[in-house]
């Protein structure tokens, strides 16, 4: 039993752990080999009690909760207690058992001993590449089992002693189809953990058992916490639904998702049954993505200053019968199941915003827009490139602002690959155009962020291209009278200007040079009554290229004219088509 500590010292303990898991994730970026990592930065990292309860995650991917949820859980299944050592790392990426949430997410996870006693854990989560699988990039459209979706790592020892286990890394590179970019990134995330074993051994130096102490107490603040900010909400019974846009085979579409939100006092449940039954398809989610979509959203919706560790789970609780589409029985595919989780992050803000008026905002474009190109280097046949791109989308619009344009939301936070790096790094393809998307913001009297364009050209024949994405087919929708923004694209445009739209989900479409894959995002919902936009506002928008003057008039009855070189209100216009409607 821990002892009680101060609340001062906590505090200064939990961001300790805290600044200990952020320096983790920056030995990763700065040492690992693929752009996903270095450049993208798809990575999370986090710090354990030692009966591995998480206490401290860096602020890098939300999604990435769920695969670090039952990590250290799973490796105390395998591995009796007196059988882990120092030196010891563990590996695994099994969605199914505790490893992660889909396959191309790998956590490795280290015990930290001091004077052969344990004292907590440090693990991390890196995104890799290609881990195999019927497609290159593992995560396709039309994949019906997990066993399509790549190479499934049970949780075995990655180090021992302080030795690399190379007959593990030799295993995990000859299913991928770039051995030595998984070699690379391995290696950075075996290295950014002693980072981590380090500086939690030099904070047990400095505080000793206060340290291990700390860890519970931080959970039990964390529990206070956010049972502190239910009990603020009023009470009652919260509903909301909303739909996948397909899943990328022959399924029923759209997929229903939805939640009843049920608070009393301090108590709150979530109830997703009703949702869809789990598919043959890849969007399919584990138990554990569930929950940390649920984390994310309450902490986002409720208090942001809840410490991000497991004490939040025992603030609410789930409920959602097995074999759902979000709490899916193996060997369900799963590679695309965070636009699933994006989908019951929607469900939850929509359910919620009654409640939470002040932090409410519209639908945002709540999917992981993904574009993944691949073939063999030209020049060298033995060369294979796997490029993945996350575009980013719109932000929805809030009672007191603006969504934000060309940004990630909700669960993911991954970067963009800058355009320099991309066409450095591949060959095979290079960037015409990345602009925001105009009149992809829903009208409101504050107005949705804008989706992203980016079009990619194809430099060679052979590159096969996989699209992932969703919020094509149903809109992102608005608050308050806000209207919905516009749904995303795909686009194949040939040489001759011929444009053909595809699938949401579509898989290894095979490009000649000169082809255009044009990437268009979701925009996001606007809230309140667009009638209420001040027109000066709306101008501005029109001036930065946001709205179209015609989309100015349609939606927000604000009349904007050519004014010599710029553009202006026309306000006896504007005041009879407002005064019409």
């Amino acid at each position: 039993m821990s002892k009680r500590v101060d609340a001062v010292t906590v505090e200064i303990i939990g961001n300790l752990l805290l600044s200990i898991a952020e320096e983790t994730g920056i030995a990763i970026i700065r040492s690992a080999y693929s752009t996903n990592i270095k450049e993208r930065r798809d990575i999370s990292t986090a710090v354990f009690d030692p009966d591995g309860n998480m206490v401290a995650q860096a602020e890098h991917v939300a999604m990435h909760l769920g695969s670090l949820l039952g990590i250290v859980q799973e490796v105390y299944k395998h591995f009796d207690r007196s059988d882990i050592r120092e030196g010891d790392m563990f590996i695994g990426n099994d969605p199914y058992n505790g490893g992660g949430t889909h396959l191309p997410d790998i956590t490795v996870v280290a015990p930290v001993f001091h004077s052969g006693r344990l004292i907590g854990w440090v693990a991390n989560l890196a995104h890799h590449s290609d881990v195999g699988g019927k497609v290159p990039g593992s995560t396709s459209g039309d994949a019906v089992s997990i066993f399509q979706e790549g190479t499934k790592i049970p949780l075995v020892r990655i180090c021992s002693g302080g030795e690399v286990c190379k007959d593990i890394v030799s295993i995990i590179m000859a299913n991928s189809r770039i051995p030595n970019e998984r070699y690379g990134d391995l290696q950075a995330q075996i290295a950014a953990n002693r980072v981590g074993l380090r500086r939690m051994l030099d904070a047990y130096d400095r505080y000793g058992d206060v340290l291990v102490d700390s860890m519970y107490q931080l959970q039990d603040y964390a529990e206070r916490k956010l049972k502190a900010g239910i009990e603020k909400l009023p009470d009652g019974v919260y509903q909301f639904t909303d739909y996948m846009d397909d899943a990328g085979t022959a399924c029923p579409d759209p997929l229903k998702i939805c939640v009843t939100i049920t608070i009393a006092g301090a108590s709150m449940t979530l109830d997703f049954n009703g949702t869809a039954k789990q598919v043959p398809g890849p969007i399919n989610v584990t138990y554990n993505g569930l929950l940390a979509t649920v984390f994310y959203s309450l902490k986002a919706l409720i208090d942001p200053t809840v410490p991000s560790n497991a004490g939040i789970y025992r603030a609410f609780s789930v409920e959602c019968e097995s074999g759902l589409l979000v709490n899916a029985e193996n060997p369900a595919p799963v590679g695309e199941r965070i636009d699933t989780c994006q989908r019951v992050a929607d469900v939850i803000f929509g359910a919620l915003a009654p409640a939470v008026p002040d932090r409410a905002i519209a639908c945002c474009n709540s999917s992981v827009t993904s574009a993944i190109f691949s073939g063999a280097d030209p020049k060298d046949k033995d060369r294979f490139f796997v490029y993945l791109e996350v575009v980013a989308g719109g932000s929805g619009a809030s009672r007191d602002a603006d969504g934000l344009s060309g940004v990630q939301v909700h669960m993911t936070n991954t970067s963009n690959l800058p355009v320099e790096a991309l066409e450095m790094e591949f060959p095979l393809v290079t960037v015409n155009k990345y602009e925001l998307r105009r009149d992809s913001g829903g009208a409101g009297r504050n107005r949705g962020g804008l989706g992203i364009v980016r079009e990619f050209e194809m430099m060679y024949d052979g590159i096969s291209y996989t699209g992932l994405g969703d919020r094509q087919k149903i809109p992102p929708w608005g608050l308050e009278g806000g209207l919905a923004g516009e749904g995303g694209a795909y686009y194949l445009v040939k040489p001759d200007g011929t444009s053909t739209r595809l699938p949401s989900k579509c898989t290894d479409i095979p490009l000649e040079r000169g082809d255009v894959i044009s990437v268009q995002t979701p925009g996001s919902g606007g809230y309140g009554n667009p009638l209420e936009r001040d027109p000066l506002r709306v101008l501005t928008d029109v001036i930065e290229g946001k709205v179209s003057p015609e989309r100015a008039q349609e939606l927000y009855s604000v009349c904007v004219v050519k004014n010599g070189s710029g553009w202006a209100v026309d306000e006896e216009k504007t005041k009879r088509l407002r005064e019409k409607r």
